[in-house]
C-alpha cells in the first residue's frame, strides 16, 4: 500500500510499553494485574470502534433545538448516535467518572486510586478527547458535592451521578466563565438570592461545556456579598426540579468551536434557577479550588493522551512507509523526529502518574515521612498542567508532519489531535495564568516549593542502582532549579514565571524517570531521563551538535525494553 496505514487494528494498551511498566510501580502489582484485562479491552476499543465513533461524532457536532415541537421553550441538544455510543462506553461500561468515588467498579471492593482512574482516562482520550470533559466535570462535581454538600444534598445527587445504569445516570458540569470573568474569577457578576431554604441564580455564564448536564456547580455572588473572590458562593443547580419541571435556565446558543466538536459547549442564562448552597458562603472560590486540582490533573492526563496517540500514529507511519528505498524509522532524521515526538509524551506520562499519586497521598490524614503532600500537590498540579498542555500542541503538530500531506486531511486523526491539543493550554487557565499560579501563589504565598523538593530528594536518595555521577548531576540541577525559582518568586520577576514552571517540570520528570528506572529495572526510563537533562534542562543551542549517540537513539526508538546495565553504561561514557 502506497499510503501509510493508520493505527486501526492496534491496541493502545499493548503498544504502550511504558504504561505497562509503570502501572505496577504506582499501583502495586495486585491492582495493576487486576486492571490489566480491562485496560487491554479499552486499549483495543480506543484504537478501533471508539475511534471510529469519535471521528463521526466530531464530524457531526451537536445541534441545539431551542423549543420542542409544541412551541414550548424546552431547549434540548441533539447528539450524533456515535456520541451516545462513546457516552455508554465511558459512563456505563468503564465507569471512569465513578472510579475514585465508590467501590464496585469491575468488582474491585474499594474506590480506585487516581492513577488507576486516569490510566483509563489516558486510553479513552486517545480515541475521543471531547467527551473527556463531561467525564471529568461529572467526576469533579461529585467531588465538590461529596466534600462540601450536606447529607441531604449528597443523597439527592450522588447516587444518580455515580451510577452506571444508562438513562438513570446524571452527568455533571462546572459553569464558571463569564464575559466579565474568565481568568479573573473575582469579577463574576452572576447573583444568588436567598429564597426560603433555597437560592435563586440570576445571570449568564459565557462558556459552559457539557451544556445540558443534569447537575451544575457554579460560582455566584450572594446579595450583599463583597466584591472579588471572597464574596463568591458555591452552588449546585439541578437541571430538573422535584416537580418534574425544568429549572429556570436556558441554553442561549452553542459555541462553534475549533476542537472538541463532539461535545456541546454553550452560553447559558439563569433566570431565577433554583440552587442549593455548597459549603460556607464566601468560601466558594476556595471550595471550587478543590476541584481545580482534580481538573488540572485530568487536563494534563488528556494532553498526555493526545501526545501518545500522535506518537502511535507517527511510529505506524515511520515503520510502514518506505522513502528512497528505506523505512522512515531507519533513516537518521526519521529516528530523531520520533525521538523528539516521544520524549515529551514520556515526560507527561511520568508526571501525571506522579501528580495523581501525590494527590491521593494528600487526601490521607497522616503525613508520610514528615512531607506535606498537600503542598507538594498544590505546586506539582499546575506545573503538570502548564507544560504538558504546551508540549501537546507541538507534538500533535509535528506528528502531522510525519504523515505528510495525508496528515492534513480530515480522514486521518491528525487534524483532530491538533485542534483538540490547542484547548489544553486554555482550559483551566491559560499558560500565563498557570505560570502566575505556580510562582506567585503556590511558591510565593503558599510556600509549597520545599515540600515539592522534599519529595524529589527522597526519590534521589532511593537511586541505589543508578550511576552515582548521574545522581549527583540530577541533585545539582534540582538545587539550581530551586534557587532560581525562589529568586524569581522573591523578586516577583513575572517575565520569568513561565521559565520557572518549565524548569520545575523538566527537572522533576528527569528525577522521576531515573527513580522509575531504579525501581523497575527499565533502562529505557533511565535513558529518557538523560535526554530530558540534555535537551530540556541543560543549556541548548540550536547550532550545537548534540551529544545524543546513535546507539541511544536506536535503543529508544526500537521495540525492545532496554537493559538497565546497558543504560548505566551509556550514562558513564563521555559526551562526544
Amino acid at each position: 500500500m502506497a499510503v501509510a496505514p493508520d493505527t486501526r487494528g492496534q491496541n493502545f494498551y499493548r503498544e504502550d510499553r511504558a504504561l505497562k511498566v509503570l502501572l505496577p510501580l504506582y499501583l502495586g502489582s495486585e491492582l495493576a494485574q487486576f486492571l490489566a484485562p480491562h485496560l487491554n479491552t479499552l486499549g483495543h476499543r480506543a484504537a478501533n470502534d471508539l475511534d471510529e465513533h469519535a471521528m463521526l461524532a466530531n464530524a457531526h457536532p451537536p445541534v441545539l433545538h431551542p423549543r420542542d415541537r409544541f412551541g414550548r421553550d424546552h431547549d434540548w441538544i441533539e447528539y450524533h448516535p456515535s456520541y451516545r455510543v462513546l457516552e455508554r462506553a465511558a459512563f456505563d461500561e468503564f465507569q471512569i467518572h465513578a472510579m475514585s468515588h465508590r467501590g464496585g467498579v469491575f468488582g474491585w471492593t474499594d474506590p480506585l486510586p487516581l492513577v488507576a482512574k486516569h490510566a483509563f482516562t489516558y486510553l479513552f482520550n486517545q480515541a475521543e478527547f471531547g467527551l473527556g470533559c463531561p467525564i471529568n466535570v461529572t467526576d469533579s462535581a461529585a467531588h465538590l458535592i461529596r466534600k462540601f454538600g450536606s447529607r441531604e444534598i449528597q443523597d439527592r445527587f450522588l447516587p444518580r451521578m455515580l451510577c452506571s445504569t444508562g438513562g438513570e445516570h446524571w452527568q455533571g458540569a462546572q459553569f464558571i466563565t463569564e464575559q466579565e470573568g474568565g481568568s479573573d474569577v473575582g469579577t463574576i457578576a452572576t447573583r444568588a438570592e436567598r429564597h426560603r431554604d433555597r437560592w435563586r441564580i440570576h445571570g449568564e455564564k459565557w462558556f459552559c461545556s457539557n451544556a445540558d448536564a443534569e447537575v451544575v456547580t457554579l460560582l455566584a455572588r450572594p446579595s450583599g456579598a463583597p466584591e472579588g473572590t471572597p464574596g463568591l458562593g458555591l452552588f449546585v443547580v439541578p437541571r430538573m426540579l422535584d416537580s418534574g419541571e425544568r429549572n429556570n435556565y436556558r441554553i442561549v446558543r452553542l459555541k462553534d468551536k475549533l476542537g472538541t466538536r463532539s461535545m456541546a459547549s454553550g452560553e447559558i442564562t439563569f433566570e431565577g434557577a433554583e440552587a442549593f448552597q455548597l459549603g460556607e458562603l464566601g468560601n466558594g472560590f476556595r471550595h471550587m479550588a478543590e476541584m481545580i486540582n482534580w481538573s488540572r490533573l485530568s487536563n494534563g492526563v488528556k494532553s498526555a493522551a493526545l501526545m501518545r496517540r500522535a506518537v502511535h500514529d507517527a511510529r505506524t507511519v515511520a515503520q510502514s512507509r518506505e522513502v528512497f528505498g528505506h523505512k522512515i524509522a531507519n533513516l537518521p532524521l526519521g529516528k530523531r523526529q520520533l525521538l523528539k515526538l516521544t520524549l515529551p509524551a514520556e515526560q507527561a506520562l511520568t508526571m501525571w502518574m506522579f501528580v495523581a499519586s501525590i494527590l491521593d497521598a494528600a487526601e490521607k490524614p497522616d503525613s508520610q515521612g514528615g512531607i506535606d503532600f498537600k503542598k507538594c500537590a498544590r505546586l506539582a498540579t499546575p506545573v503538570l498542567k502548564m507544560r504538558a498542555t504546551r508540549d501537546a500542541r507541538s507534538v500533535t503538530s509535528d506528528a502531522m508532519e510525519m504523515r505528510g500531506g495525508c496528515g492534513y486531511i480530515e480522514e486521518f486523526v491528525n487534524p483532530r489531535l491538533v485542534r483538540d491539543a490547542l484547548l489544553g493550554s486554555i482550559w483551566e487557565g491559560t499558560t500565563n495564568i498557570i505560570a502566575i499560579d505556580v510562582v506567585r501563589r503556590a511558591i510565593g504565598r503558599n510556600d509549597c516549593l520545599q515540600a515539592f523538593v522534599d519529595v524529589l530528594k527522597d526519590k534521589l536518595h532511593a537511586l541505589r542502582g543508578i550511576d552515582s555521577k548521574y545522581v549527583v548531576e540530577l541533585d545539582t540541577w534540582l538545587d539550581r532549579c530551586t534557587e532560581f525559582a525562589l529568586q524569581v518568586a522573591t523578586s516577583e520577576e513575572e517575565q520569568h514565571y513561565r521559565q520557572v514552571a518549565s524548569a520545575l517540570y523538566h527537572v522533576c520528570t528527569a528525577i522521576l524517570m531515573a527513580w522509575e528506572a531504579n525501581e523497575t529495572d527499565s533502562g529505557s526510563r533511565l535513558l529518557w531521563s538523560q535526554l530530558v537533562v540534555d535537551h530540556r534542562v541543560a543549556e541548548y543551542s540550536p547550532v550545537q551538535k548534540r551529544a545524543t549517540s546513535e546507539e541511544l537513539i536506536d535503543l529508544l526508538v526500537g521495540e525492545e525494553e532496554v537493559n538497565i546495565d546497558d543504560a548505566n553504561d551509556l550514562l558513564k561514557r563521555p559526551l562526544a
